[in-house]
């Protein structure tokens, strides 16, 4: 644990020095010079050596990592036999950057596979972060003590398309339908249900008229009389899930419906009637309310929370945006907005201390920290053999 916990607090104090949404440094020169000088900035300079800084660290952390995780075992197990022409459960893009990898390093090389993909996810999430975020540091810091960093090294392949999900919300906002598709299906070679967003995130950007609303609250009531009927159209989507104990659990999350609850009202109370106005707003909005109807009347479908979780990311960027539009005349002898910084803060501690003492059970395992320099794989399957 301890070094999660000096990972976190270095890369929160580096954090510290990296601006978001920061414009190149645009110099007019009068009189007979007739160019522009697109120069950069020293906080510009900064900036982009903190995040890369941050990048290295994350990236690092989690490449060197041995059997740490959920399904490293598996995954490991996966690659052989998907360089063996053996039939796998993962989707196409794993498999086929698998046997690139392998044929390129000349021996089943699977620390580099797993570099890949911690080197695309840690890519992928900050760029959308300092992209889209109005305040990086308070987005970063609940990135990484909301667990998503740590929980992308525990499932890595849904992690992936998560944070290519995020970033392709930039794209879905600005209407760029070319670049957004063509992100959610190289993605989707990596994990199939990234594919739920192609649905899921242009339904946020619409402007939701009184019918619409009306259908589908007619829709989620539907699911108190008519689960079995929408079951079966999960498990034909997804057959993988058939005959598995996963039927059999459920995905209602109390923590999250409170949280999508919290987040909804304190938008309505920060924006009001502009709630919808805005493009961005609007977009992050319908995203948390199509969590929580998710997270209320879809607890009875297979590992919901993780279609919840393709729409409950954006409060990464939400929470900030709201915080700084909270009106400070309502609260004259109080800075509002650095206790609302200071209790999100809180919050968020709070919940990392939490993760951390069950980072070692079943489903994370995260704990104990190993690394390929002084420790061995146990066999894989293939190697015990199946007897």
């Amino acid at each position: 644990m301890l070094v999660y916990l000096l990972l976190t607090l270095t890369v929160l104090l580096i954090a510290l020095n990296v601006k978001s949404r920061q414009q190149e440094c645009v110099a007019g020169v009068s009189g007979d010079y007739n160019y522009i000088y697109r120069g950069i900035t020293r906080e510009r300079l900064k900036s982009s050596v903190g995040i890369f800084a941050i990048f290295v660290l994350l990236t690092g952390v989690s490449s060197i990592r041995l059997n740490v995780g959920n399904d490293y075992s598996n995954y490991v197990e996966f690659m052989h036999r998907a360089f063996s022409g053996a039939i796998v459960p993962t989707e196409p893009g794993f498999n086929y950057l698998t046997i690139l990898i392998y044929k390129i390093s000349g021996f089943e090389n699977y620390v580099a596979v797993f570099f890949v993909f911690a080197a695309a996810t840690v890519f992928f999430f900050l760029a959308a972060i300092r992209k889209r975020s109005e305040d990086f540091w308070m987005s970063f810091m609940m990135f990484m003590l909301l667990g998503y960093y740590f929980q992308s090294i525990s499932t890595v392949r849904w992690y992936l398309a998560l944070s290519i999900a995020i970033f392709s919300a930039y794209y879905c906002i600005e209407r760029d339908w070319p670049k957004f598709v063509l992100l959610v299906l190289v993605g989707a070679l990596f994990h199939k249900s990234l594919l739920v967003v192609l649905v899921l995130y242009p339904m946020a950007c619409i402007k939701w008229r009184r019918w619409m609303l009306g259908a589908l609250g007619i829709m989620c009531l539907s699911t108190l009389f008519l689960k079995d009927f929408y079951l079966q159209v999960a498990i034909k989507l997804y057959p993988s899930y058939a005959g598995t104990e996963y039927l059999n659990t459920t995905g209602l999350s109390k923590v999250n419906i409170i949280r999508c609850l919290a987040v909804a009202a304190f938008g309505i109370y920060v924006l009001r009637k502009d709630i919808t106005k805005d493009r961005e707003f609007t977009f992050y909005f319908y995203c948390n309310i199509f969590a929580f109807l998710l997270y209320t009347f879809g607890s009875f479908i297979p590992t919901v929370s993780r279609i919840a979780y393709y729409l409950t990311v954006t409060h990464l960027f939400y929470i900030p945006m709201l915080i700084n539009r909270v009106d400070e005349k309502m609260f004259i002898r109080t800075n509002i907005r650095t206790v609302l910084k200071v209790v999100t803060v809180a919050i968020c501690v709070v919940y990392f201390i939490g993760y951390m003492r069950g980072a070692g059970n079943d489903g994370v395992r995260i704990l104990p920290y190993e690394t390929i320099f002084f420790h061995e794989l146990p066999a894989t399957l293939s190697e015990r053999g199946f007897g």
